[in-house]
């Protein structure tokens, strides 16, 4: 069953940030993550807005807790934390139908 990572993100330094989308990408591909959305402006309908919205599908659970808990992205999330205030979610997805 597919999982995601789901962040919703206020950016706080424009050059940090751009230095964290830089490097992380190629260990999200590394991991076999895939951007299903990626960037912004989003719309809020309910809720505070958020600057930048971002959903990354990963094979399973599995998958996605060794991207998260891998060495190789320890310091990146330090920096994400650094220059931007962040809400992220791991979710599982729906079961096939």
């Amino acid at each position: 069953m597919s999982a995601y990572l789901i962040a919703n993100v206020k950016v706080t330094d424009p050059a940090r940030f751009g230095e964290y989308i830089r490097q992380v990408w190629p260990l999200i591909d590394r991991h076999g993550g895939r951007y299903l959305v990626r960037g912004g402006p989003a719309q809020a309908v309910e809720g505070e807005p958020v600057e930048v919205v971002a959903v990354i599908e990963f094979a399973d659970m599995p998958a996605l807790r060794a991207f998260w808990d891998s060495p190789d992205y320890a310091p990146l999330r330090d920096l994400r934390q650094a220059c931007t205030v962040s809400q992220v979610i791991l979710a599982e997805g729906a079961p096939a139908a």
